[in-house]
């Protein structure tokens, strides 16, 4: 085994204790524990790192390895774990951990960094208190603006999938599906400074710090909105700004946002003090994605109309920052479900040339049944073009997120 083939992995990473999932060697790649061994203690662990002079695993385990701690942190979770202990857990860096550039260089797509990051993201948003929060909070946003800037396509896909059967960490779900939203909006078309773009992800994934907890316990409860709720749910744009500045927020574009982000009235979405830009982008974001979201109290509205309502702003004229955000996702978005012409259902994998084109990845026959491996199809012929949006829940068919991701970029069957 060669050194170029090793891949560091930093001591806090690794669970004592526990058997190991994958093997451990030197710097010069002698095994120094073996998948399934345990150590026993942090003491025997750092005389590992003393004698391999460093941790390292294979690159061919890296997957292996990632899944092994993802599915740790889902199941503290699932287990009501106290949250800083998640947050500060050595799992929790999974997604970035290792050597990242590496690792993505051999897997940029890898579905896992969907899954982990909405676990990050549930467990950094809920705990704002933290000495560590905008720490965490800059590697979350870092890896969303990295996956909206170099796969648009397939984040729009993932989080929009994910919003439309989550609801146990909707709050976080959402929070990262509007920011995404945004994000691709002010590069593609707005063509706003990286920045500004990074502002506007920081305020859109913070929006609702103030009331993440009860964003959460909305989702799930079947009865009306008590007054306290109410009354948490009114204050909560402030409460954020507040908890925002508590932790050390300066930057006054992101706290103005988050501020203003369901007061932002309608107009030009430039040429107001930049905050407010910001604002305006995000409620209409905020306000489509919630829409396509799934409560236990009501079913979600069906994509294409959830678009075609952020055409129109509150006094009926154009509302520029919801046309760029139906110009940057399209009528029928990644993730939707739609009926093609030809009476096959499938599930929109990206946009098109035009914002009523997408391409479609068919998953029920027009027979009624469902493919044995979906096919990929191009709308833009009229035999195939999109006729209607077709609400999840009357697709019966369930493909795993892992393999419709991958779907993403197969090529086009005409």
């Amino acid at each position: 085994m060669t050194s170029s083939s090793l891949v560091s992995v930093p001591i806090d990473e690794i669970r004592v204790d526990t058997p190991l999932p994958v093997p451990l060697y030197d710097s010069g790649g002698q095994l120094l524990a073996a998948a399934g061994q345990i150590i026993a203690s942090r003491q025997e662990l750092e005389r590992l790192v003393d004698q391999g002079v460093g941790l390292f695993i294979h690159e061919e385990h890296t997957k292996a390895y990632r899944r092994a701690y993802v599915e740790h942190l889902h199941a503290m979770v699932e287990q009501n774990s106290r949250l800083g202990e998640i947050a500060d857990s050595q799992f929790v860096s999974a997604f970035h951990g290792m050597d990242p550039m590496r690792a993505r260089a051999q897997q940029p797509e890898q579905v896992l960094d969907w899954l982990d990051l909405q676990a990050f993201a549930h467990s950094v948003l809920r705990e704002p208190e933290s000495d560590e929060f905008l720490r965490r909070l800059q590697l979350l946003q870092r890896e969303i603006i990295r996956h909206a800037r170099h796969h648009p396509d397939l984040s729009l896909f993932a989080w929009h999938y994910l919003a439309s059967i989550e609801t146990r960490r909707y709050s976080a779900t959402h929070a990262i599906f509007v920011s995404v939203m945004c994000s691709v909006a002010a590069r593609e078309v707005l063509h706003w400074p990286e920045a500004t773009i990074a502002s506007l992800t920081a305020a859109a994934l913070t929006m609702n710090l103030g009331m993440m907890p009860l964003q959460d316990e909305l989702a799930q409860q079947l009865s009306p909105v008590t007054a306290d709720q109410q009354s948490q749910i009114d204050v909560h744009a402030t409460q954020s700004a507040i908890m925002l500045e508590s932790a050390g927020v300066k930057n006054r574009a992101w706290l103005t946002a988050v501020r203003q982000h369901h007061t932002a009235g309608p107009g030009r979405i430039e040429g107001r003090p930049v905050g407010y830009d910001l604002a305006r982008l995000i409620r209409r974001a905020d306000i489509f994605a919630a829409q396509l979201s799934p409560r236990a109290g009501r079913e979600p509205v069906e994509p294409a109309r959830a678009m075609k309502a952020l055409y129109r702003d509150e006094r009926g004229d154009v509302d520029e920052a919801g046309a760029a955000l139906i110009k940057a996702v399209g009528i029928y978005s990644p993730g939707s479900m739609v009926k093609l012409a030809s009476n096959e259902i499938g599930v929109v994998l990206r946009r098109g040339a035009k914002t009523t084109e997408p391409t479609v990845a068919v998953v029920i026959k027009k027979d009624g049944i469902p493919t044995a491996d979906p096919i990929i199809r191009e709308t833009s012929q009229p035999s195939t073009k999109v006729v209607a949006s077709i609400p999840r829940r009357m697709v019966k068919v369930n493909i795993p997120l892992s393999k419709l991701s991958t779907l993403v970029q197969r090529p086009v069957v005409r």
